[in-house]
Parts: C-alpha cells; sequence; structure tokens
C-alpha cells in the first residue's frame, strides 16, 4: 500500500485595502515575509511533486518557498479559488448595494448557491476532487507540495475529512499555513485518508481571501 502525502499551504497574503472579492482575479502576492517563508520551507519535504493553481500569487509563492531538488512546478487550474463571477473587484457592501436580490440568495447557503456568472464551493469541492484524486493516482508514493488558494484547500481537507460543503466552509484558511492529508491506497479516490496537519504556522490578518 502506496502513501502520498499532501502538503497543502495557502498562498502568501495578497495586499487587499479595499477588501474585494478577488477569488478568480489575479492580483499579486506579498511574498517579503521572509522569516514566515523560511519556517515553512523548512517544514516541507524534499524530493517533492511541487503544483500550483495558474494564478500569480500561488505561483509567486512557489518560487519563494522552492527547494533545491524539488521537480518543477505543475500548473493545475483545477486548484484555483472559487469563481465569483460578476462580484470579482467589488467589496462585500459593494455587492449588497448592487445586487441585494442575488446577494440574499446566495448567503441563504454559500455552500450550494452561485455568484452570477460565478460557481457554487460545492462546484470547487467537485473540481478539486477531480484532481486530487488524477494526481494522487499520478505521483503515487510520492510528497505532493500543493501551493493553492484558501477554498482548494477546504475543497481538499473536505474530501480527507468526508466533509458536506456547508461544513467544509466553516474551515478557516490562513496564508501561509501549512495542512497535510495522506492517502493510503493505489488509486485516487480508492483507500484511505488522514489529516496528518490543519492550518500550521499561518497567521489570520482581517483581509478577506
Amino acid at each position: 500500500m502506496k502513501n502520498t502525502r499532501w502538503w497543502l499551504i495557502r498562498h502568501a497574503p495578497v495586499p487587499n485595502p479595499g477588501k474585494v472579492i478577488y477569488g478568480r482575479s489575479d492580483p499579486a502576492a506579498d511574498t517579503g515575509d521572509s522569516d514566515a517563508l523560511a519556517a515553512l520551507a523548512a517544514r516541507l519535504p524534499a524530493q517533492a511533486v511541487w503544483v500550483t493553481s495558474h494564478l500569480r500569487r500561488t505561483r509567486q509563492t512557489a518560487a519563494a518557498l522552492r527547494l533545491p531538488g524539488s521537480d518543477m512546478a505543475l500548473v493545475e487550474r483545477a486548484l484555483a479559488e472559487q469563481d465569483f463571477g460578476r462580484w470579482e473587484g467589488l467589496s462585500h457592501d459593494d455587492v449588497a448595494g448592487l445586487h441585494p436580490e442575488e446577494a440574499r440568495r446566495f448567503w441563504t447557503d454559500p455552500a450550494v448557491e452561485s455568484p452570477p456568472d460565478g460557481e457554487s464551493f460545492a462546484a470547487v469541492m467537485e473540481r478539486v476532487a477531480g484532481a486530487v484524486a488524477r494526481l494522487t493516482t499520478l505521483y503515487a508514493g510520492r510528497d505532493i507540495v500543493a501551493v493553492i488558494h484558501g477554498g482548494s484547500i477546504r475543497a481538499a481537507l473536505a474530501l480527507a475529512l468526508d466533509l458536506t460543503p456547508q461544513a467544509a466552509l466553516r474551515l478557516s484558511v490562513a496564508p501561509l499555513s501549512l495542512s497535510r492529508i495522506d492517502h493510503y491506497g493505489r488509486e485516487g479516490m480508492d483507500g484511505s485518508w488522514s489529516v496528518a496537519a490543519l492550518n500550521a504556522l499561518g497567521t489570520f490578518p482581517g483581509s478577506g481571501r
């Protein structure tokens, strides 16, 4: 039986003075906290497969963390943050003022409701589960360092813990935090999962995801 270890890292903080929603948008991350980056890098395995989403903030963070001897980072679009559609670039107050009916509908059940032209968190869980299963099968028995997003890390943890979308949204994932899920088995959706670490090392600034 093979043990495949996923090291899940949320990207470095994104400066966001306007507290806007930037899920699938592409702002830059602030990778200037060298102490936090060094502490996180010291926890990571050598000879790992590295994965990022296609968004700049994950690629910047991975570049700041990369260890000698690690594989070139794969870009996996299915591990991107939730798409908030027409709400991207707006603050929550903007959304409430400009789209009051849509906002009320969304907040009745944000796990399964979608922003206009966006996707639900349940849809995020489905696509992330597919990517995790595929990569777990492809790299069975290896360490996979995934520098991704708060939403996609919640989705991966939900897979390991067998959580509903509603329960998964209760998880907080801090910038530059480390979580780890381990898979035991041969195939990406067969076998069993365990959680070896949850939200280690990160801090909780008062910014949006």
